[in-house]
């Protein structure tokens, strides 16, 4: 079982997406354990302030290190953990980065926010930095969002069938192929003929092509890697 730990200043963003499906399903099973902290609850003062004006100028608010120490220490306790800070000047988060993270015992996911976190967080508290892609979001819950389903889905159990996983895109490096259902003939738009043959050596010759051109069309670069 892994065990997330989400830090944020909207612990009620998560409250939909964590008990829904199969993120759901996986708690009630104690495939995993997902704990959303409120940053806000480790910040001093009457007003629990966990932001403040940038050193040297410039717009927006940066998150304060205090909170944020605090709320790691008391988090993590006397356990190892993996630190990770959802930001957009991070790595960029792959199905690897998931595999990865999916053999850690404990997460802990910082979702930065404002104008981003105050840099000495990154330097002494995060083990890693992670960027969900090269766009800026109002702040790192989404993200948390991502990796939490990302990883969680990897665990043994949590989906029905182990083949499911082996079968997706970025799995083998390229992108999956395009699946069909009944009916075999919707408005004229006919299922391959190849997919009801039962000819299954075929079919997956059929899917490894259109994996090969999807990804040529959509995404070359995986190929070129």
């Amino acid at each position: 079982m892994v065990r997330f730990d989400i830090i944020t200043i909207f612990p009620g963003m998560f409250s939909n997406v964590l008990n829904e499906s199969i993120l759901k399903r996986a708690q009630e099973q104690r495939k995993v354990d997902i704990r959303v902290h409120d940053l806000r609850k480790f910040a001093a003062g009457k007003y629990r302030q966990v932001d403040d004006r940038p050193f040297g100028g410039g717009p927006g608010m940066v998150m304060m290190p205090e909170p944020l120490f605090k709320a790691v220490k008391a988090v993590k306790g006397r356990r190892k953990a993996k630190v990770l800070l959802m930001c957009a000047a991070g790595k960029p988060f792959t199905q690897t980065v998931a595999k990865q993270l999916a053999k850690e015992k404990n997460i802990i996911l910082i979702c930065g926010h404002y104008e981003g976190v105050d840099e000495r967080v990154r330097q002494a508290l995060v083990d890693e930095s992670i960027s969900v892609g090269d766009y800026v979001l109002t702040g790192g819950e989404l993200p948390a969002m991502i990796v939490v389903d990302a990883v969680s889905r990897l665990l043994p159990g949590v989906l029905g069938k182990q083949q499911s996983i082996e079968s997706e895109s970025f799995e083998d490096g390229l992108l999956e192929y395009p699946q069909y259902t009944r009916p075999a003939d919707f408005k004229g738009m006919k299922v391959p003929e190849v997919l009801l043959s039962g000819n299954h050596r075929q079919i997956n010759g059929w899917r490894q092509e259109e994996s090969l051109r999807r990804t040529q069309k959509v995404r070359p670069d995986l190929l070129r890697k």
